[in-house]
């Protein structure tokens, strides 16, 4: 039985639907919640894969957020190891930067659903595949990331370029949330700290991706495609758990 190791930032943002999928494939799940141990330093060598959840921090809170050097550590390591990597939102962001590209504040967030289109890579990636040329899909972030030097671009949106690459053949970082059903969707829209995001909003016209309204009556409407969607696409990625490892040598940097 292979395991699994996950980097979790805050409560409000778990594997959701990732989870049982998991362990329905037989993979065991070792958590490493960063909120609760900020200072742990997890062996990554104990396991077969890694998947970087998302939170409100960002890369560049790493002067007084130690634990995200920890985890850029950690994600070079596996990543030279060829271990299969799947970073989700801030996890997409900390793979990219350590691969060297930047990420910085967007110009414009993406809160709520929003249009995914393919790149030619994507569609005939096998892992995203299963999104088709295009499909809406939940986002909320404030940050991007460039694709990184080396790697394959896989989808855009038309408000931020770059929202999915693979690294080699089994590290890939999602700037969206497959992982979401309704029940966390509704979870984050009663969170204080998120709902503040969306006050900052406010001011935009009703209909707009990120009005609550909106939010909500878009999730009734894609939830269960996107559901069956983000299914095929992470049993694509679980599938590579199991594959042999290549390994990559990668730009000696020091994290500090």
């Amino acid at each position: 039985m292979s395991r699994l190791l996950v980097f979790q930032h805050v409560a409000a943002e778990p594997l959701g639907t990732l989870d049982p999928l998991i362990r329905r494939r037989g993979h065991r799940i070792r958590f490493t919640n960063f909120e609760r141990h900020p200072d742990v330093q997890p062996n990554v060598d104990r396991y077969r894969g890694l998947i970087v959840l998302g939170g409100p921090m960002n890369v560049e809170d790493s002067a007084h957020r130690a634990h995200l050097l920890t985890e850029m550590r950690a994600i070079e390591r596996m990543l030279v190891q060829g271990k299969p990597v799947l970073g989700i939102c801030l996890g997409a962001q900390l793979l990219a930067h350590v691969l060297g590209a930047p990420v910085q504040r967007h110009h414009q967030p993406e809160i709520g659903w929003y249009p995914l289109h393919t790149t030619a890579a994507g569609q005939a990636d096998p892992v995203l595949a299963p999104l088709g040329p295009g499909t809406p899909v939940f986002q909320w972030h404030r940050y991007s990331f460039d694709v990184p030097q080396g790697a394959t671009h896989l989808a855009r949106t038309d408000s931020c370029e770059p929202q999915a690459f693979r690294y080699g053949d089994n590290a890939y970082g999602f700037q969206f949330h497959l992982e979401m059903d309704e029940r966390l969707i509704d979870r984050w829209l009663a969170n204080p700290g998120y709902r503040a995001e969306l006050a900052e909003l406010a001011g935009l016209e009703p209909g707009h991706a990120s009005d609550e309204q909106t939010i909500r009556a878009r999730t009734g409407k894609h939830i269960m495609a996107m559901q069956a969607q983000a299914d095929a696409v992470f049993n694509g990625f679980l599938d590579l758990v199991g594959c042999p490892q290549r390994r990559y040598t990668l730009p000696s940097r020091e994290w500090v």
